[in-house]
């Protein structure tokens, strides 16, 4: 297999927004006030990219579960000079520290209220994807943003990864011809798995805020920490998760902006433990100038599959795998050539490229520029993993035109839901 090397510029920032004032030719020299809201893995993921990058303070955290921040504040006293204050309900946290960079890295069902409440505040976030629950949600946070002109940046770091961009490269000069087809999968081993029983909230942790705007279930450790995102209450499941990095691949690459229709086959085929989400799932994204596929499973990893995470691009000239661990390649029709590879660079830990997108948010705050993954970016690709949910919500097949599901009253209601106590569902 021989290498060649594409030659490929960094993310483009973008032009500046028009909606946003310029700033002055003065410098800025003292750092920004910094906030973490989510003190988790992914969290402090993020958080010490930004803290080597510099340019910043860290004035405080924010957690509802005390042994995620003091685990996390143990780790930040090695990190940094910096002594941040503790939280465990982020509105006291804006009110009283006025961060003017806020990281978003809570479960997903979070998200919306907290990014639009920061920016409210007057702060720049980077919040991590899917950015919403609901669709509304999403469109709610790009309001809010455009409103009080904000920088918005999505954590979809594979827009700055290197293989991730030459990829595209070369897909949209044409090397692979023309695209009819995109098969993007993600599958993983498991098997049926066990109920874990519910149990009283551990006392460290505020089970009602963690709940918040979503219902309030009983307590179970399969939820919190890190398995919300197989409960459809608080997540979307895996193509939610997993998926919406494999959408955003799609959404990339085409100049259409959203499928028009969308048809999921989805079920609980294997699993017998606590989740409500499917671990068998096919959706069907019709665009105008071709068909998108999705499907994961949850189960049955195997050695007969070379690969089991990406998207495959099926065109005239050959097929092309955008991958993760294994980077891209390039299969040409003609058996006369050689396949094309690029192998991956990704950061340690957890293989991402976090410190590159981060490098792009600032850059973009200090020269007011769209960030490589703006919320409206996000948003398009939270919204397409949320599609295909929404289909398999109502059993059917739905036609979006951007803004609703045509002539469909009971699926455009569940664009939004209900929320729960004194929350207020974002506009």
């Amino acid at each position: 297999m021989h290498r060649r090397d594409f030659l490929f510029t960094s993310a483009k920032a973008g032009v500046a927004w028009s909606a946003l004032p310029l700033l002055s030719s003065f410098k800025r020299t003292e750092s920004y006030k910094l906030a973490l809201i989510g003190s988790g893995w992914w969290g402090m993921n993020i958080l010490r990219c930004a803290l080597k990058h510099g340019g910043c303070k860290l004035v405080a955290i924010s957690d509802v579960d005390t042994r995620q921040s003091d685990k996390a504040m143990q780790e930040i006293n090695k990190l940094t000079s910096d002594r941040p204050r503790v939280y465990k309900d982020y509105r006291e946290l804006l009110h009283k520290e006025k961060p003017e960079i806020v990281i978003v890295a809570t479960p997903d069902h979070w998200h919306p209220l907290i990014t639009i409440a920061a920016i409210e505040q007057g702060a720049h976030v980077y919040v991590e994807k899917p950015i919403s629950h609901t669709i509304l949600e999403g469109q709610a946070m790009v309001n809010a943003a455009r409103k009080h002109g904000k920088i918005v940046q999505v954590g979809m770091h594979r827009r700055v990864s290197p293989h991730n961009m030459s990829g595209m490269d070369f897909l949209k000069s044409g090397k692979a011809g023309k695209i009819g087809m995109v098969r993007a999968f993600v599958h993983y081993p498991g098997g049926a798995g066990k109920p874990v029983p519910n149990e009283e909230a551990p006392k460290e942790l505020d089970w009602n805020m963690w709940c918040g705007p979503a219902p309030l279930n009983p307590y179970n450790p399969a939820i919190h920490p890190k398995g919300f995102r197989n409960f459809l209450d608080y997540a979307n499941g895996t193509l939610g998760d997993w998926g919406i990095h494999w959408m955003d691949q799609i959404l990339w690459w085409t100049e259409e902006k959203h499928p028009r229709k969308i048809y999921s086959s989805a079920a609980r085929h294997i699993k017998k433990d606590n989740t409500d989400a499917p671990d068998t799932q096919n959706v069907i994204f019709e665009f105008e100038s071709f068909t998108a596929t999705w499907e994961h499973r949850t189960y049955a990893g195997n050695e007969a599959e070379k690969t089991n995470i990406g998207c495959y691009y099926y065109g005239t000239e050959g097929t092309f795998h955008m991958g993760w661990l294994d980077g891209w390649t390039f299969y040409p029709s003609d058996k006369n050539k050689q396949p094309i590879h690029q192998a991956p660079q990704l950061d340690l830990p957890d293989q991402q490229n976090i410190a590159g997108l981060w490098a792009n948010f600032m850059t973009c705050i200090e020269k007011r520029q769209t960030p490589v993954c703006d919320i409206e970016i996000g948003q398009r690709s939270t919204n397409m993993s949320l599609l295909g949910m929404l289909s398999h919500k109502v059993g059917r097949s739905i036609v979006w035109d951007g803004k609703q599901v045509v002539q469909d009253d009971e699926a455009n209601k569940l664009l939004k839901r209900a929320y729960r106590g004194e929350w207020k569902y974002p506009v």
